[in-house]
């Protein structure tokens, strides 16, 4: 905590935005959450973990998208208000290389206690969790980064993120890195059931929203087997197709020219029924016309000459636009 605040020039900072964030993070418990129950295996490490947390932490407010970027706090004399010594980078760097796969799971359930505990002062008996993917280009050599899907960059090392949220609260959930050539959905079930493990009560409604990246039919189960509720994007598939662009299907007029309708239905790989919803909308009638080729007067003239010889003996000719 700040006890005095002296107005001069070596204590103004660009970052001033990082006091409401420690402070918040502070009256959360974040930090307690992450002394206590984060234990590396060496003392040493255990003596410094708090110190190169919260410069990380402190990085990520900041938004520095490499190790390198913290030497833009080393002399930020709000950061030495809250006792927070920001090491060398090559530092910083030594220290995570002591995470494994032990501590790394420490801070997924930290995570999953700090959201809880928001989740506990909203008082909300329903909330909606968005689950996607998110690609992060690197450079050089990072373990795990593999060519794979990447628009930033492509044919460049990345990795992929799959991450929870919750929409109402605007709160992280949890989340993982994945390489960049692993499908969308690989890994969601999976997180799926360890999120209502942790979060699901009697009296709490989830909703699950996802992309047609996830319309998979073991993600689906895991969600019903949980009895939560779902609504994901579904793909255009043959069997879907046919049956809502039939003739005799009816759809109901809604605002703004769109029409939906329900069916329910089942995948050829799939068994039980569904309930599809399907929404469409009538294209503005300067994107439905037909294109042609060539435009103007002189495609009339043309046309018009070409097929008035054509058709001289039976007396018959195109017309476009004009009588020939």
């Amino acid at each position: 905590m700040i006890n005095k605040i002296e107005f001069s020039t070596k204590n103004l900072t660009s970052n001033a935005g990082l006091l409401l964030l420690l402070e918040h993070a502070n009256k959360n418990g974040v930090f307690d959450l992450i002394d206590h129950d984060l234990v590396f295996d060496n003392a040493s490490t255990n003596k410094i973990k708090m110190n190169h947390i919260k410069t990380m932490l402190c990085g990520n407010f900041i938004g520095i998208d490499k190790l390198e970027r913290l030497k833009l706090l080393q002399s930020d004399p709000l950061i030495n208000e809250f006792s927070i010594t920001i090491k060398e980078p090559e530092t910083v760097s030594r220290f995570l290389g002591n995470f494994s796969y032990k501590t790394t799971h420490m801070l997924r359930e930290i995570n999953f206690k700090v959201f809880k505990k928001l989740l506990r002062k909203s008082k909300r008996k329903s909330i909606t969790i968005d689950i996607d993917s998110s690609v992060v280009n690197v450079e050089g050599h990072q373990e795990g980064a593999v060519k794979g899907y990447n628009p930033k960059k492509p044919w460049n090392n990345c990795y992929n993120i799959q991450f929870a949220f919750c929409d109402e609260l605007k709160a992280y959930i949890t989340g993982f890195v994945r390489s960049s050539n692993t499908y969308t959905a690989n890994g969601a079930a999976e997180m799926i059931k360890e999120i209502v493990a942790h979060i699901k009560t009697d009296d709490l409604e989830i909703l699950f929203r996802m992309d047609s990246g996830y319309f998979d039919d073991d993600i689906i189960t895991a969600i019903e087997s949980a009895g939560c509720k779902y609504l994901i994007k579904g793909k255009e598939y043959p069997t879907l197709a046919s049956q809502v662009t039939a003739p005799t299907i009816s759809f109901t007029k809604g605002d703004e020219g769109r029409e939906t309708t329900e069916r329910v239905t089942k995948l050829d790989t799939w068994n039980k029924d569904r309930r599809f919803v399907v929404s469409r909308v009538l294209k503005p009638a300067k994107d439905r016309s037909q294109l042609s080729f060539l435009e103007g007067s002189d495609f009339d003239d043309l046309l018009c000459d070409q097929y008035r010889t054509g058709f001289r003996k039976s007396g018959h000719c195109l017309r476009k636009t004009r009588q020939c």
